[in-house]
């Protein structure tokens, strides 16, 4: 009757971070902040050596003694293991501790759970959550595990658990209808941004590597950002001022994290659609985490997991402030700017950025020369809207010759109007 007896609103936590060997300190750091995102008060944080898990407890019978006796002593509330649990060590765990126990995976969904404001960000939290329930419904009826069979010991505990995960089932496939309409809007953007010639670029990186600080920064936006992991979840869409030439919109996706749960990376699909679509990725990575390196293999890796690893990337080295270094960018062979050094919290460095993504989207726009008559003042002032007159001189006649620079998109469908205006760029084009 455990399961129905524990404390619900109980805060106090023992943190359990499995010694496995090289990197375990700062294993240690980014789970302990896991854990105060989510709301906990940590009592203490164990370290128990284990290299091969164990079937009923992960951490070893005589490790789990421990965590018991230390969970009685302190008067927790709760345990959170910095691993994925099966849900036999789960319960194993819980009965032993007398109180409840979260594993990596249920605790960052916790997270994602308290952070979703949009709607779009709700669905995909409670679809992940409803993923990872399905294989722990059993979890809430051992009061009912007696009843296996025989007179009178038929039924119930079977029934039960069978009606709830038929429900789990028709709520999963409800949400993932709604979650399909939402992919179909956003791709209805998608869309028609691209065929306006409008250019898109997205923000990936660890989390809590200053993404959203950078975003509101670079758009001029108020996205939610916070010294924090995971911060803020939910995807959103500006546009990106101080760009020549082309029109840029960027998206803020959320961060990943060391051994992100697949349920997550599957139910936010949506989300980091936007990255998939991207012309542009911006990874944008804390220069003075000590973990530096193997943050940028793992957001590597999950990029590579979502279809997004041939989109050209510019790595953003972020909090130069932190360390008094210099802002700074680094070319390839081909002059291309694939490193900036910058400080979204000052924005020292932020516009040799955006003259990055300028000279990367503008290497690929047309030039023409254009002899424009006085009538078409229109098509004129439309050009200059878009930044796109490199030179211009008013001839005597009250025409005018221009040099116009936009991507071969924008002259399609500035051709495509159906004006005077458009009728005119056909026959120049």
């Amino acid at each position: 009757m455990l399961d129905q007896e524990r404390k619900k609103k109980g805060q106090l936590a023992i943190l359990i971070c499995p010694n496995s060997g090289s990197g375990h300190a700062e294993k240690v750091t980014e789970f302990s902040e896991l854990a105060l995102s989510a709301g906990a008060v940590i009592l203490d944080v164990l370290s128990p050596s284990r290299k091969i898990p164990e079937p009923k407890f992960f951490i070893g019978t005589g490790n789990a003694e421990k965590v018991a006796q230390e969970v009685s002593d302190k008067g927790a509330d709760l345990v959170l293991v910095d691993v994925a649990l099966s849900p036999i060590q789960e319960r194993n765990l819980e009965s032993l501790c007398k109180c409840r126990v979260l594993d990596r995976t249920t605790l960052i969904l916790d997270i994602f759970a308290q952070r979703a404001r949009s709607y779009e960000g709700m669905l995909q939290v409670e679809l992940a959550q409803l993923r990872h329930l399905s294989t722990r419904l059993v979890r809430g009826w051992t009061h009912l595990e007696r009843q296996k069979g025989g007179i009178g010991m038929r039924g119930p505990g079977e029934t039960q658990l069978e009606t709830d995960r038929r429900l789990l089932a028709v709520r999963v496939k409800k949400l993932k209808s709604k979650l399909d309409k939402v992919i179909k809007q956003r791709n209805q953007g998608r869309s028609g941004r691209k065929q306006s010639g409008t250019k898109m670029i997205a923000f990936v990186g660890y989390t809590n590597a200053g993404k959203s600080t950078l975003f509101n920064r670079m758009t001029e936006s108020k996205v939610y950002a916070a010294d924090q992991l995971f911060a803020t979840l939910d995807p959103t869409v500006r546009k990106l001022p101080g760009i020549q030439g082309t029109e840029v919109v960027a998206g803020d996706t959320v961060g990943f994290v060391r051994d992100l749960p697949h349920d997550l990376v599957a139910a936010f699909q949506a989300t980091l659609q936007e990255a998939v679509e991207a012309d542009l990725l911006i990874h944008v990575i804390d220069c003075n985490n000590p973990e530096m390196d193997e943050h940028i293999l793992e957001v590597k890796s999950v990029l590579e997991q979502i279809g997004a690893d041939e989109i050209p990337v510019v790595e953003v080295f972020n909090k130069i402030d932190l360390n008094h270094l210099d802002p700074k960018v680094i070319k390839d062979e081909n002059g291309l700017v694939e490193q900036c050094w910058l400080s979204a919290q000052t924005g020292s460095g932020v516009e040799m950025l955006l003259k990055a993504i300028e000279e990367r989207f503008n290497r690929t726009h047309l030039v023409k020369d254009i002899l424009l008559p006085g009538q078409f003042g229109k098509l004129r002032a439309l050009f200059y809207q878009l930044g796109a007159v490199r030179n211009e001189v008013f001839n005597e006649d009250n025409s005018w010759s221009l040099k116009v620079e936009l991507s071969p998109e924008k002259w399609q469908q500035l051709a495509a109007r159906d004006d005077e205006c458009g009728k005119f760029l056909h026959t120049v084009l």
